[in-house]
């Protein structure tokens, strides 16, 4: 039999994994999303983000299916409503308590919520301006509920910076400045980042002419843009760096960034679509992201989340549906985990 203070301490140990992984440098996640209707059950893919290490998981919505496998894991979950959910919950601190009731609150005991995202590229666009007050109202909601530890941030599109380059004169556009001054100013208040989406292969793939490929995946040996006293090697830190800046011109440089997705595909777009391509962009960024901050904050290692874990084949296109780490059967799409 073993004794109770060493199941308290397995217990405790399994709870805090997610932040150990943090403290040693490794803050990383892989996405996991539902658009295919070949997909393992999700106590499999539970299993299998626990069999790869991957402490962070990353899901869209609250499918209880998903929540009920992520029980007791040690996981690390971040999640969101859906973003038809948002202008409710702008408008109604009893919907927004609803959803943490329903969603949230009955797994709390059994899962690390880490981050609550209000809205998921839906700024710029008709229902960005219903973010900072979905964000306050959830946040009331997760106090009353008595959840401190999960905080509430947005993820950003790069549409929502007017200006990325270079990456200093990084700018929002003036139709969200204020959106984003008051999303910045909860984000300072609790300490909790702004997730951004960061794909370069979209840049370079749209460019070539323009964005070469080393730039586009970690491979470049010299620096490409130079930037008042700051050298970009890469895209990824260019892209990112442009967010620092837009932080910093609404006077909320204190406020970091997370990335919420990142990935490069293996199919629909050759030669910039490859199984090579995706490894050496994965593999690479992987790398630099445990080990190094961006040359705007070069001390800060940065959360990021890779996009995806399946490929899933009820994506828009070809493209879309190939950026997984693993084909639906489970078999990898290339080694990596």
């Amino acid at each position: 039999m073993v004794p109770k203070f060493a199941q308290l301490f397995v217990s405790t140990l399994l709870l805090l994994t997610p932040l150990l992984s943090i403290a040693d440098g490794r803050d990383i996640g892989v996405c996991y999303g539902l658009n295919g209707d070949n997909l393992p059950s999700p106590n499999e893919v539970i299993n299998l983000y626990k069999r790869c290490q991957i402490d962070n998981i990353r899901i869209y919505q609250p499918y209880p299916e998903v929540l009920e496998a992520l029980r007791g894991s040690g996981i690390s979950v971040t999640i969101g409503p859906r973003n038809e959910d948002i202008a409710s919950f702008a408008t109604s601190q009893d919907a927004a308590n609803d959803w943490v009731n329903t969603n949230i609150a009955p797994y709390a005991d059994d899962i690390v919520f880490r981050w609550i995202t209000i809205g998921n590229e839906v700024i710029p666009g008709p229902l960005g301006s219903n973010v900072p007050a979905a964000m306050n109202n959830i946040r009331n909601a997760l106090d009353s509920a008595g959840i401190t530890l999960a905080k509430v941030t947005t993820v950003l599109p790069g549409t929502a910076l007017a200006t990325s380059y270079p990456p200093s004169a990084g700018a929002f556009g003036s139709d969200i400045t204020e959106t984003m001054t008051g999303i910045a100013a909860i984000l300072a208040q609790e300490d909790t980042p702004l997730l951004i989406n960061v794909y370069p292969y979209f840049a370079y793939s749209s460019d070539p002419s323009h964005i070469s490929a080393q730039y586009a995946m970690f491979t470049s040996t010299a620096p490409v843009v130079i930037d008042g006293s700051f050298q970009y090697f890469n895209l990824f830190d260019a892209m990112v760096d442009a967010f620092n800046a837009a932080l910093e011109k609404i006077n909320f440089g204190s406020v970091k960034v997370a990335v919420a997705e990142t990935g490069w595909p293996t199919v629909g777009n050759e030669p910039y679509t490859s199984v090579a391509n995706a490894q050496t962009y994965n593999r690479n960024l992987l790398n630099h992201v445990t080990q190094n901050g961006t040359p705007r904050r070069p001390d800060y290692i940065m959360p990021t989340f890779f996009f995806e874990m399946f490929n899933e084949d009820l994506k828009g296109n070809v493209v879309e549906q190939n950026f997984g780490f693993f084909y639906p059967s489970m078999q990898p799409v290339y080694p990596f985990w």
